[in-house]
């Protein structure tokens, strides 16, 4: 609240009937009246001005820290108008919301020195009514006149301050305080005391706005840059920087260089267009510099004035950082965990332990066993206890895809610019590839395969530009890769680079006692899955399981529980729930009927020799069979 000058000599005489008499006259503003009675109730004295209560150096230097771009903004503005101040002798303060002094400019605050003054508090509770303590009540501006004040010390001087508000909150308090009365214009100091609160406002929000958006820009996964003519970059976030200092654009000083100088082919990029109008969007773009050529997919947005291009903003994304958000939108990363794997038998916890300690190193991996035997879980699970668990992973069956489209599927393809695409190889960069059943890849995808993974490089088909890339290879396979090689039938430096870690793992048969365990596990997961009660297994239920050979391995034992699990009503699993060849059992009519035939040649996990062994028969009748039902033996 601004005032009209008033009288003095009237104002004194009300000052003493309150001190003397403990009266309020009726012309005493109720803001003043109401702190004049705080101050007399909180038996504050009124003669001198008493010890200030003070903030610790240490606690004063982080207030001041804290609040560094308000000082600095009232610095400036304050050695604009310094004259003035010396003129008519006012003293400047900067006060923030507790009313603990973070700056004093100009003449010392009742006569105290700027040292003396910085970092006390001068709250109603410390000094009585002053237009500090009315300010902080009311959140409006107050001018005071001396012998309002509480203090009689501090009669000399008039004083005026105003509240900064951001966002409905006091965030400071900005005071003048004269010492030549009668000299003092109230009008020019009201209104420059006014555009103070008003400019600062304006900058603090516009400062909290900043702060904010570079917090966004910095967190986002693109990097961002405002360039203006010529190629000189005028700002980047976080990750721009980087990239910047990547390819040694940035000085010792963070001071940028020119873009045009450090791009080898700035005039071919959608910076340059983007100088002449012409925006660009979710482009792929290569950009070759003397320390490295690299893609992304970049945005460039022209900044015009009065239709003339001033700046350009560019929003880029590395490609590989874009395979990475893509394969983990997709779902591409680890299920399982190698405590999530189950057993108890020594075989197992070897194989286990052996896993947890491949896992940290980053040489290639090759998983050995027979088919069904939970290879892919063990690829997943290696993968997640690896550096690599927070890049994508990558799987790829090699026995399912024909030669040229897995040729394809692992290099990419580029054979047509606009239909440009990556191989799982780029696709798993960072991460981890798992190829299964990896002895059935042809020699020539081999050959080519073992020649990206020692450059560390790839080509799509079709091009010739190479691109980095760092995965970790898991292969897994259901033979002895090592033998097929020395027959030549797998290709030997292939066989070379992904050998340097081998783990076997065990199948069924050669770990019963696990056999229990598993089966509960299966149908504990079962019950989580369909939000079903978990079933009991009887004990002689628990007995058939573990006397049988199991040549589908785990994953037979999963097809088994799952029958049993649905198929049995009540939350126990007896022998008779149980049945290893499910609904047709072991008979004789798989010799008439070609679908119950098919359905023990998958609980055999396709083995000609396993399934010859559970339907006890040799394996010259097997193919006979095969024959009969038009089935391919391979």
């Amino acid at each position: 609240m601004i005032r009209e000058r008033r009288s003095k000599e009237k104002l004194m005489n009300y000052y003493k009937k309150f001190i003397d008499e403990g009266v309020v006259d009726p012309n005493v503003h109720p803001w003043v009246a109401e702190s004049w009675e705080q101050s007399k109730e909180l038996g504050i004295t009124s003669q001198v001005m008493p010890k200030l209560v003070k903030l610790s150096k240490d606690e004063l230097a982080r207030r001041q820290h804290l609040h560094q771009p308000a000082m600095d903004y009232l610095n400036g503005l304050y050695n604009e108008t310094r004259e003035h101040f010396n003129v008519y002798n006012l003293s400047l303060l900067l006060l923030d919301q507790d009313c603990y002094v973070m700056k004093n400019y100009a003449l010392p605050f009742f006569q105290k020195s700027p040292g003396q003054l910085e970092g006390a508090r001068l709250a109603e509770e410390d000094i009585g009514t002053s237009s500090i303590s009315i300010v902080h009540e009311h959140k409006s501006p107050f001018l005071l006149f001396g012998p309002e004040m509480w203090i009689k010390e501090c009669q000399d001087g008039d004083a005026c301050s105003v509240p900064i508000m951001i966002d409905g909150q006091l965030v400071y308090i900005v005071t003048i305080v004269s010492v030549e009365q009668e000299e003092l214009p109230h009008s020019a100091v009201v209104s420059l005391l006014l555009s103070i609160r008003y400019a600062m406002e304006q900058h603090l929000t516009m400062l909290a706005q900043l702060e904010a958006r570079h917090v966004i820009l910095d967190s986002v996964p693109f990097a961002v840059y405002h360039i203006i003519p010529g190629g000189d970059v005028v700002y980047s976030n976080k990750l721009g920087k980087s990239r910047l200092a990547g390819i040694d654009a940035v000085g010792t000083k963070d001071d940028v260089a020119n873009l045009n100088d450090v791009v080898l082919n700035y005039r071919h990029t959608p910076l340059y267009k983007g100088f002449k109008g012409i925006p660009s969007y979710n482009k792929e773009v290569t950009w070759i510099t003397q320390r490295k050529t690299y893609e992304d997919i970049t945005t460039v947005v022209p900044l015009e004035q009065d239709k003339a291009v001033t700046s350009v903003v560019a929003v880029s994304l590395p490609i590989e950082d874009l395979r990475t958000l893509v394969a983990h939108a997709v779902g591409y990363k680890a299920r399982y965990s190698l405590t999530s794997m189950v057993g108890e038998t020594p075989v197992f916890i070897t194989m286990q332990e052996k896993a947890g300690r491949v896992a940290r190193n980053n040489n290639h991996l090759l998983l050995q066993g027979e088919s069904g035997t939970g290879k892919q879980r063990m690829a997943h699970a290696i993968h997640q206890a690896s550096g690599r668990a927070a890049g994508p992973l990558i799987s790829l069956k090699c026995g399912d895809i024909l030669p040229e489209v897995l040729e394809e599927e692992l290099f990419g393809s580029g054979e047509y610019r606009d239909e440009s695409r990556p191989g799982k190889l780029e696709l798993a960069n960072g991460g981890t590839l798992f190829l299964d059943e990896i002895e059935k890849i042809p020699m020539h995808v081999a050959a080519r395969l073992a020649d990206a993974l020692k450059k560390c490089k790839v080509c799509r088909l079709g091009e010739k530009v190479e691109r980095g890339f760092d995965i970790r290879i898991i292969a897994a396979c259901d033979s002895d890769l090592k033998r097929l090689t020395e027959k030549g039938a797998f290709f030997s430096p292939l066989h070379e680079i992904i050998s340097k870690s081998m783990i076997r793992i065990p199948p069924l048969r050669a770990r019963r006692e696990d056999i229990p365990l598993l089966a509960e596990h299966i149908i504990c997961e079962l019950a989580e899955q369909h939000n079903m009660p978990v079933k009991e297994l009887q004990s002689e239920a628990k007995e058939l399981l573990m006397s049988y050979e199991w040549p589908g391995n785990i994953k037979q034992l999963q097809g088994v529980a799952e029958q049993a699990f649905f198929n049995t009503e009540g939350n126990t699993i007896a022998l008779k729930d149980i049945s290893l060849l499910g609904e047709t059992g072991i008979s004789t009519a798989w010799k008439e009927d070609k679908d119950i035939f098919v359905e023990a040649w998958k609980v055999a996990g396709g083995n000609i020799s396993r399934l010859a062994n559970m339907l006890d028969v040799s394996r010259v009748t097997l193919y006979r069979y095969l024959k009969k039902f038009g089935l391919d033996k391979e």
